[in-house]
């Protein structure tokens, strides 16, 4: 069994995937910071994001051990520069 989820992209992560979202499936009880490990697997240039990437599950931020559950909306929030 596994669940979906859909997880929406923004900064460096879109930029790499050129798309908005996309949608994955994980064994149950993973934790959302799989999701980071996933996509630096895909694209090895996100891995500087790796420490410094927050989540959010369902318009809250959580933390990376936190488990994803079926049908969750996951955003990687890389941080913002400003100018």
């Amino acid at each position: 069994m596994s669940i979906t989820v859909t997880v929406k992209l923004f900064a460096a992560f879109q930029e790499a995937y050129k798309i908005s979202e996309l949608v994955l499936s994980f064994p149950p009880k993973t934790p959302v910071s799989a999701i980071l490990d996933r996509l630096i697997q895909d694209h090895p240039e996100l891995e500087p994001w790796r420490t410094v990437t927050q989540f959010g599950i369902n318009l809250e931020f959580v933390d990376p051990d936190t488990e994803i559950q079926d049908q969750d909306e996951i955003v990687l929030i890389p941080p913002v520069s400003g100018g």
